[in-house]
């Protein structure tokens, strides 16, 4: 029997993507490493007892939608750390059907088990809720070498890559349950995808919807992760739109008020359309934002942080050096990078930072790839290539102290 793949004929598994596949295996080997090393804690019971709780069942405590209280930001996080959880529960359960009573797993049906109470019947309890952060972290990093390569051509697009999987930012971020790894997804997504709605706006409608479709999805998961950065991404979305929508402005609004209701819509479905719980979001301080530099402060004399470092400053020197380096490609992810350096979560506690670091990989790599494209090739590669080994180097290094 023959098989048509007609529908995969435009995905191709050739040596760049397989060269991409093999540098996520190392930022997985590492991610794997260090839960490997890491003990369950009491911010993981958190995570644990209040994400089982919104898919299994309301909170025993009248008033609440968990145990945690009204949860008022980063919901999407105990969701998917608890979802894990419940799937191998309902496993358990399902196969202690066919086992011998003694060797039943869950010993009792009482509706009130928990799996932190399990903990020692259920196995790899540890890396089931960090695997679907360690999964945002492998998705966002093929995210920023598919937005890279397509601008900027293979090299740049290793480059954004090779950064990437050794940042010790990005990894302790992929390796604990918290909402900041699926924030950057969120946000890095929603602003590329706003821009590919606007080029698709110079065409036929009908290529507008399945971008539309995925700009709701990426809207609502930044809004569900940190309702504060759904502010920062409207407002960056809408003005590189004005940037890119020549003869198409007068819709750009319209366009962004759908997704935005979209994206709420998946929200409130976030809060099992809990009209309590959702508007407990709109009556606490979540979305407050600030201006500050300190984060950026402590991150750039990080040890761990060297390489990135020293190509941003390469970066920058070239940018404002080489008149070739000023466009759009590469004024996006600066001018991005600048906003949520300088940005601080005033209401809930926040990283803007880690939302930033994607998009300050970008800039670097467009940069480093119009060097690699000027008359001294050879040298701006193997300076590219001591930088990404520099912070290859220390990342391994600082390893030990992420656990």
């Amino acid at each position: 029997m023959s098989f048509r793949f007609g529908k995969l004929r435009r995905f191709r598994f050739n040596l760049p993507q397989r060269i991409a596949a093999g540098m996520l295996l190392i930022f997985l080997a590492q991610a794997f490493w260090l839960t490997s090393r890491q003990t369950l804690t009491e911010r993981d019971y958190q995570y644990a007892r209040c994400g089982r709780e919104m898919w299994e069942r309301p909170s025993p405590l009248a008033g609440y939608y968990t145990s945690c209280g009204n949860i008022h930001d980063g919901i999407l996080a105990y969701r998917v750390a608890g979802l894990p959880l419940t799937l191998n529960f309902a496993y358990e359960r399902f196969a202690d059907n066919f086992r011998k009573p003694e060797d039943k797993v869950v010993q009792t049906f009482d509706d009130q088990i928990s799996s932190w109470e399990m903990r020692h019947q259920l196995t790899h309890v540890l890396l089931l809720i960090r695997l679907p952060f360690i999964a945002a972290g492998l998705l966002l990093g093929g995210s920023l070498w598919w937005v890279t390569r397509r601008l900027f051509g293979n090299l740049g697009g290793y480059t954004a890559l090779a950064l990437y999987i050794f940042s010790p930012a990005v990894l302790r971020a992929s390796v604990s349950p918290n909402p900041e790894i699926l924030t950057a997804l969120g946000f890095f997504g929603g602003l590329y995808t706003c821009i590919g709605v606007a080029h698709a706006m110079q065409g036929p409608r009908r290529k507008w919807r399945p971008r539309i479709i995925l700009l709701t999805v990426c809207f609502a998961v930044a809004a569900a992760s940190h309702i504060a950065s759904l502010l920062l991404l409207l407002g960056a979305g809408f003005v590189f739109m004005l940037w890119i929508a020549e003869g198409r402005r007068s819709q750009i609004v319209p366009v962004l008020l759908v997704v935005a209701v979209g994206a709420f819509i998946l929200l409130f479905a976030c809060y099992g359309f809990s009209p309590d719980a959702f508007s407990y979001l709109f009556r606490s301080d979540a979305a407050q934002l600030g201006l500050s530099l300190q984060p950026a402060k402590r991150f750039f004399p990080t040890p761990g942080n060297a390489g990135i470092v020293v190509a941003t400053a390469s970066a920058l020197l070239l940018y404002f050096g080489l008149r070739k380096t000023l466009y759009f490609g590469n004024t996006t992810p600066f001018l991005t990078a600048i906003l949520l350096f300088s940005v601080i979560t005033a209401g809930v506690p926040g990283n803007p930072i880690l939302w930033g670091v994607p998009f300050l990989l970008a800039f670097i790599a467009g940069v480093f790839a119009d060097a690699y494209d000027s008359p001294r090739r050879r040298l701006a590669i193997a300076a590219a290539g001591a930088i990404v080994a520099l912070q290859a180097v220390v990342c391994i290094l600082s390893l030990p102290g992420l656990i």
